[in-house]
């Protein structure tokens, strides 16, 4: 059967032979054996209803052992012999541009290069995933292919509900994933009910088919990396020779080194996993491949004293690297940790002074002490960490949850009032004011020919558009500006693409809405071919995280979720091709709400209508309520926008004089 044949068929008419289980590839960690043996035959019973009963005596046993082998039912049986990979929208089976442009942004989240599991669906994180199981790709790629443009899939956490009627101005696509009652949103919760078959974990991008591969998190890196030195360093002076340690070489955290060298800093990251520390400097990601602490002091010393620019992977425990650094006296300007602490029992964090495979071994064997054991390395790790900040070393917490599971472990990060951490989010310092408060975020484009030449042409059309805006944009937002334009000036040259052709930089509503607006008259003068637009979930207004995106947000509200379910909303009916909207994310399942969207630009004048109002309503959004929050930077740019947009009307604050409240109580 040609590909094509294959995506129209869905599930196969006769029953695939079973597949041997792929080897040398990175396979998601055994989930934790939590179902009972009731739960159990309902995960199989779960399972089973996606084929015809002639296969259920086969598929029953087989999909047990799945759950037994791996604690989830893959169906590996069901992953299709072709390629997947994000193929040019005109190879794809489909009866509109829109559904065309889904699958192949949902091929580049599965594509092995790209995915950081892709044999269990995952994309990155350790558990974020685009489906439960390969039976639900199966028949979402089907259902895509026979879509119409007055139709709209329903997705329930991976699995298809169904094609239901609607109109040209609905989404094509509504995702949700891991949508739990409030009651029953622990971690124990989502490895139960993923074990059943029933919810699963979206992460971010993974979940809503907008994942770019690493692209993404190198920028943000840079960004974030770029600012904390110049926190930290005078006007004068250079990142060169200065050193920031960190931890993590993973699907997201694998882009620090490459950040660092764009930044131009000693970039050094400690990665336990030897194969993940060796496919970065593979890739080319990282410069420097070493797995001897002796050797790391040297070369870090060496580095200082030429003030080089250079990114080092060292194949072992952060712990260590901070413990040596303190005693040998390596002065670390910035510091931070990128492991992925959302999961800190199941492989996201492992313990100090246990090696890789034993530390594996006690996950699936003896949970109780690896859990003992990883909080006994959180403290130390902490530890370490206030020896060095009382040098003088700057450290902020990466988004992972490390401050949250460190707290947790009866570390020594709290302030003095005992509510707060020590150090600060990256959003509190830098992302949130710097950025989040103005109005930038991440906005990304895939060009969906898959032809490097269109990606060139968008990188030239969006330069000219953010140097047009910069000539009269205020001094608050110059520096932003400055930032991404050099950005999308060198993209090319440190080699982003994995994957799909596709590009990211920060900008504000006006910066977003003149770029697509640009890429759609391309596109309708045959410049280029059609253009997926979309942003990380992690942005001005997309998520509610109160450690992470709104960790900046002082006025109460930052548990709240309202902002991120407004914005999926209105996302929705002002013109999006696609929506999401998620439990759980970078800091973990039950502390954060997300959502993202996906557009597509065919050069129509109906997609020209539908950037302008719903790329405007997207930041908008947010901006209005980190100024209700009397973010001064927010309230700056609010203000500015109505000034701009007569029919924008936004509740302002009245600012209270601190005077008047020492004494009420």
């Amino acid at each position: 059967m040609t590909f094509q044949e294959q995506i129209k068929q869905g599930i196969p008419a006769e029953l695939p032979a079973k597949r041997k289980l792929a080897k040398d590839v990175n396979r998601a960690p055994k989930r934790k054996d939590i179902l009972s043996n009731d739960e159990k035959e309902l995960a199989i019973r779960n399972a089973l209803r996606y084929f015809p009963k002639k296969w259920h005596e086969t598929l029953a046993v087989e999909f047990a052992q799945e759950l037994k082998d791996f604690g989830r039912i893959y169906m590996y049986r069901f992953k299709p012999d072709y390629k997947i990979f994000a193929r040019p929208i005109s190879d794809y089976p489909a009866k509109c541009t829109q559904a065309a442009a889904i699958m192949l942004m949902i091929q580049n989240n599965l594509n092995p290069a790209v995915a950081q599991h892709p044999e269990e669906l995952i994309t990155y994180g350790g558990n974020g995933a685009v489906f439960q199981n390969w039976a639900q790709y199966l028949i979402t790629m089907q259902y895509l292919s026979i879509m119409t443009e007055e139709q709209t899939l329903n997705m329930y956490s991976g699995h298809p509900m169904g094609l239901f009627p609607s109109s040209k101005e609905a989404p094509r696509v509504i995702i949700t994933n891991g949508m739990m009652i409030p009651n029953y949103s622990k971690p124990d919760d989502w490895e139960k009910f993923n074990a059943l078959g029933v919810t699963q974990y979206g992460q971010m991008t993974a979940g809503s088919f907008m994942y770019i591969g690493p692209q993404g998190i190198v920028h943000g890196t840079t960004i974030t990396l770029m600012n904390a030195f110049r926190k930290i360093l005078s006007k004068e002076e250079s990142p060169a020779g200065k050193v920031f340690l960190t931890s993590g070489l993973g699907g997201m955290s694998g882009a620090q080194p490459k950040a660092g060298n764009i930044a131009g800093c000693i970039s050094i990251c400690a990665e336990v996993n030897p194969k993940a520390a060796t496919k970065r400097f593979e890739q080319g990601w990282v410069d420097v491949l070493i797995d001897s602490i002796d050797e790391l002091v040297i070369r870090v010393k060496k580095a200082q004293e030429l003030k080089e620019v250079v990114s080092i992977a060292f194949i072992g425990n952060v712990v260590d690297v901070w413990e040596r650094f303190d005693k040998d006296e390596i002065y670390v300007h910035v510091g931070s940790d990128q492991t992925s602490l959302h999961i800190p029992w199941t492989g996201g964090y492992y313990p100090v002074d246990v090696s890789y495979e034993e530390s594996n071994r006690l996950i699936r064997e003896e949970p109780k002490l690896f859990k003992e054991k990883v909080q006994a390395s959180l403290r130390r790790q902490a530890a370490s960490i206030n020896n060095h900040t009382a040098k003088g070393t700057y450290f902020f917490d990466y988004g992972n949850a490390f401050l949250l599971e460190a707290s947790r472990a009866g570390a020594d990060i709290m302030a003095e009032n005992n509510i707060d951490f020590k150090y600060s989010s990256y959003v509190q310092d830098i992302l949130g004011p710097m950025c989040f408060d103005y109005g930038f975020g991440p906005f990304r484009w895939v060009c969906t020919s898959g032809n490097p030449e269109d990606l060139d042409k968008t990188d030239e059309i969006a330069m000219r558009v953010l140097q047009e805006i910069m000539e009269n944009s205020p001094k608050e937002i110059q520096l932003q500006m400055q930032d991404n334009i050099t950005w999308i000036k060198d993209a090319k040259k440190n080699k982003m693409v994995v994957g799909s052709q596709a590009r990211i930089l920060y900008a504000d509503a006006e910066g977003r809405s003149k770029i697509a607006e640009a890429f759609n008259k391309a596109i309708a003068e045959e410049k280029i071919g059609p253009i997926v637009i979309g942003r990380d979930h992690h942005d001005v207004s997309g998520t509610d995280s109160p450690y992470r995106e709104t960790s900046n947000i002082y006025d109460g509200s930052k548990f709240t979720a309202d902002m991120a379910i407004q914005n999926v909303i209105g996302d929705s009916f002002r013109g999006a091709t696609w929506v999401s909207i998620h439990n759980g994310g970078g800091v973990g399942w039950g502390e954060v709400i997300n959502g993202g969207f996906g557009m597509v630009l065919d050069g129509t004048p109906e997609a020209d209508s539908r950037l302008k109002s719903m790329l405007f309503y997207d930041v908008n959004n947010g901006i209005a309520r980190r100024s209700w929050a009397r973010n001064n930077e927010a309230l700056f740019a609010i203000k500015r926008e109505m000034k701009r947009t007569p029919s924008l009307k936004v509740t302002i604050p009245n600012l209270v004089d601190d005077s008047l409240l020492k004494d009420l109580f």
